[in-house]
C-alpha cells in the first residue's frame, strides 16, 4: 500500500457508493493496528488539541476510550491537552508535534482531527491510509472535491469515519424523522433553515510573533503562503475563504445536514443560488460574508439558509433549555429548522431544542423535548470501530449536507449568481468560474491528488 505523507498526498478515483446502500453495511478492517475485542477499550489519538478537539476527547474518555497519543503544532497547547487527559484517565498519552507519529503507531486504533477545518480532509486521508478509523470535526472538508476524496478513501480502506454532526445521534432527532415518515405533515415543499446569529466585526490588529518552536507553513498545509498572524492562528481563520466556509460551515452545517436527515438524506440539489456580502461590519479584515441567503432546488422541494452575524437579539438554543423539558422561544431561536408540510408545520431545535408540531391558529398537535446527543455520538463511533459498522455520520451520508455549504458560498462568491448543478458529476453545468472553486489549488508539497 502505497501511502501519504504530511508534505505529498495522493488519492485515487473510485466509484462511490450511494448514501442509501449503506444501511446495515459493515465495514471489514484492512491492515488495523490490532484486531479488537468487544469488551476492550479503543485507543484514541487527539489531533489538533484546541477547545474542540479538548472537549470531544473528554466525551470519547467518558464512553470508555484510552487516549494514547495527543499532537498539536503548538507545545503549550498540546501540553496542556496531554496534561488534562493524564488528569482525567490516570495516565498521560504520548505528546507528539507531527502527525505522521500518529498514524504510524500500533497502538492507536482511530483518530479524533480537531485541526481547522482545511486540515480536516487531508488528514483523514492520511489517517485512512494508515489503517486508522476517524472522527472527524465538522465542517469535514474545505470543498465538495476533497468531500469526495474522503469518502474515496473510507471506502478503499474499509475505514470508519465518523463526522462530528452529533445531531445524527440524537433520540430526539430519530423521533423527528419518524414523524416525517409518518406523512402527518403531509407533503412538505419548503424546508427553511436558519442560522440568525449574533457577531461583531474582526479586526485581526497586531500580527505578533510565532510561537517557539511552531511551524506556521505547516499549519497554513494547503492554503496559500501568508504571514505569520496570531489572531488568524487562534480564530480568525474562520473568516478567510483560505481556511473556512464562514459560519455557513462552522455553525451553519449543524442545521443544514439535520434538516437533510429529516428529509431522507435526498442527494444533491439540481440548483442553487445565493445573495450574500459583508453589509453590517463593511471594511473589517473579514471575508466572509455576515448576511447570507441561499437556497437549493430539490427534485420535490425547495431548502434555503438564512444566515446573520450581527443581531444582538438572536441565540442558540440555552444550555439550560438543552438541559431541560423546555423549548426555546422559536421565533428569537438562532438555529431553527421549519419544514412546511401541507397539513402541518413542524419546527425542530438543533442541540437539544426539540421539536413541535402545529397546525392553523398556533394549535400545537405533537412536541418532543430533547436533549443534546455529543455522548451517543462519541459512543456510536467508538461501537462501530469495534463492530465495524457504518457510523451515523459517515462521511459519505454527510458528504450532500456539507455540499449545499460549499455550493451556496460558491454561488456568492462568483458574484450572487443562481447555478445549475450536475449531482453526478458534482461539477456546475456551464460555469467555469464556479467549477473552479470545487476544488482548491493546493500549495506545492501539501497536494491533495486523484489517487488513495
Amino acid at each position: 500500500m502505497e501511502r501519504i505523507t504530511r508534505r505529498h498526498f495522493l488519492s485515487k478515483s473510485g466509484k462511490a457508493i450511494s448514501g442509501t446502500a449503506l444501511s446495515g453495511m459493515a465495514l471489514s478492517a484492512v491492515n488495523p493496528a490490532r484486531a479488537l475485542g468487544a469488551n476492550e477499550r479503543v485507543n484514541i489519538a487527539l489531533i489538533g488539541c484546541g477547545g474542540r478537539g479538548r472537549l470531544v476527547t473528554q466525551g470519547l474518555l467518558e464512553c470508555g476510550a484510552e487516549i494514547s497519543y495527543v499532537c498539536d503544532l503548538h507545545e503549550e497547547r498540546l501540553e496542556t491537552a496531554a496534561q488534562k487527559v493524564a488528569n482525567q484517565q490516570g495516565r498521560r498519552p504520548k505528546a507528539v508535534k507531527e502527525m505522521r507519529q500518529v498514524f504510524d503507531s500500533k497502538d492507536v486504533d482511530g483518530v479524533l482531527i480537531g485541526l481547522p477545518d482545511h486540515w480536516h480532509a487531508p488528514a483523514t486521508i492520511l489517517a485512512c491510509q494508515a489503517g486508522k478509523d476517524v472522527y472527524v470535526e465538522k465542517p469535514h472538508s474545505h470543498n465538495i472535491w476533497e468531500s469526495r476524496k474522503m469518502t474515496e478513501a473510507a471506502r478503499k480502506y474499509k475505514r470508519i469515519v465518523q463526522v462530528g454532526v452529533q445531531n445524527r445521534s440524537a433520540p430526539y432527532n430519530f423521533a423527528a424523522c419518524d414523524y416525517v415518515k409518518s406523512g402527518k405533515l403531509g407533503d412538505i415543499r419548503l424546508v427553511k433553515v436558519y442560522n440568525l446569529k449574533p457577531g461583531g466585526p474582526l479586526h485581526l490588529g497586531d500580527a505578533g510573533t510565532p510561537p517557539s518552536g511552531f511551524s506556521w507553513d505547516a499549519w497554513l498545509g494547503a492554503a496559500p503562503e501568508r504571514p505569520y498572524h496570531q489572531n488568524i492562528f487562534k480564530k480568525g481563520w474562520h473568516f478567510f475563504w483560505d481556511f473556512s466556509g464562514g459560519d455557513m460551515a462552522n455553525d451553519g452545517i449543524h442545521q443544514l445536514d439535520l434538516a437533510m436527515m429529516l428529509m431522507g438524506n435526498p442527494g444533491m440539489p439540481r440548483t442553487t443560488s445565493c445573495t450574500a456580502g459583508r453589509l453590517q461590519y463593511k471594511g473589517d479584515d473579514a471575508e466572509v460574508p455576515d448576511v447570507q441567503v441561499a437556497s437549493f432546488g430539490f427534485d420535490d422541494f425547495i431548502m434555503t439558509f438564512e444566515q446573520t452575524g450581527y443581531p444582538r437579539y438572536m441565540r442558540k438554543t440555552t444550555g439550560t433549555i438543552r438541559r431541560k423539558d423546555e423549548f426555546p422561544y422559536w421565533t428569537q431561536n438562532a438555529t431553527r429548522i421549519e419544514l412546511y408540510g401541507s397539513e402541518e408545520l413542524m419546527i425542530v431545535g438543533r442541540h437539544g431544542g426539540g421539536w413541535i408540531t402545529m397546525t392553523s391558529g398556533g394549535e400545537v398537535v405533537e412536541k418532543m423535548y430533547g436533549r443534546p446527543a455529543d455522548i451517543e455520538h462519541e459512543q456510536n463511533f467508538l461501537d462501530c470501530i469495534k463492530s465495524r459498522k457504518v457510523p451515523n455520520a459517515d462521511v459519505e451520508i454527510i458528504h450532500p449536507s456539507l455540499s449545499l455549504v460549499h455550493m451556496g458560498n460558491i454561488a456568492h462568491r462568483v458574484g450572487n449568481q443562481s447555478l445549475r448543478f450536475d449531482p453526478k458529476t458534482e461539477r456546475f453545468i456551464d460555469n467555469a468560474e464556479a467549477n473552479k472553486l470545487v476544488k482548491r489549488n493546493y500549495r506545492k508539497q501539501y497536494e491533495v491528488s486523484e489517487q488513495v
